[in-house]
C-alpha cells in the first residue's frame, strides 16, 4: 500500500465519520421527537384529568387524584398539565423545523436544551412536593420527569456534537 493510497483512505474515514456524527444527530433528533410526542400526550392526559375531574388510570400505582387537584397542580389557574403539553409541543416543533432553515439548524436545539432544562428543574420542585408536602407520587408525573430528563440528557449531546461538527 503506498502512502498515497493510506492518505486517501484517511480522508475517507474522516468523512465517513462525520457522516456518522450527522447521522446519530438527526437519530438522536428523531428520539427527541418521539419522546417529547410521547410527553405531550401524558401532559394532555393529566390536563383532561383536571378539567374534567376524571379519575386517572394508575392502577393503584401511586396518588394521581391527590397529586392532579392539590393546590401545586395550577398556576395562575392554569393548569400545570397544560403548561407541560405546551412546553412538549413547542419542543416538537422546534425539533421539527430544525432542518428547514440554517437560522434553526443553529438554535433549535439549544432552544430545546433551554425548554428541557427548566422542565427539569420545575419538575424536580413538583417532584419535592409530592414527596415532601403532598406525600403522594402520580406516576404520569414521574413519566414526565423521566421524558424531561432524557430530553435534557439527549439535548446536551446534540450541543455537544454540533460543536465538535463546526470544529
Amino acid at each position: 500500500m503506498t502512502s498515497s493510497q493510506t492518505s486517501s483512505q484517511l480522508k475517507v474515514s474522516k468523512t465517513d465519520l462525520g457522516s456518522r456524527r450527522i447521522t446519530s444527530i438527526q437519530k438522536l433528533r428523531w428520539i427527541s421527537i418521539a419522546l417529547a410526542l410521547i410527553g405531550f400526550a401524558d401532559s394532555i392526559y393529566l390536563s383532561w384529568l383536571k378539567l374534567t375531574n376524571g379519575t386517572a388510570a394508575c392502577a393503584n400505582i401511586g396518588d394521581c387524584e391527590a397529586v392532579n387537584n392539590s393546590p401545586y397542580a395550577e398556576i395562575a389557574g392554569i393548569p400545570i398539565a397544560i403548561l407541560g403539553a405546551g412546553a412538549y409541543l413547542a419542543m416538537v416543533f422546534f425539533l421539527v423545523i430544525e432542518p428547514r432553515a440554517e437560522f434553526w439548524r443553529e438554535n433549535s436545539s439549544v432552544i430545546v436544551f433551554g425548554l428541557s432544562l427548566a422542565g427539569v428543574l420545575y419538575s424536580a420542585y413538583l417532584t419535592y412536593v409530592e414527596v415532601a408536602i403532598l406525600h403522594a407520587i402520580c406516576p404520569y408525573c414521574v413519566i414526565s420527569a423521566i421524558l424531561l430528563v432524557a430530553l435534557l440528557g439527549i439535548s446536551v449531546v446534540r450541543l455537544l456534537r454540533d460543536d465538535e461538527i463546526e470544529s
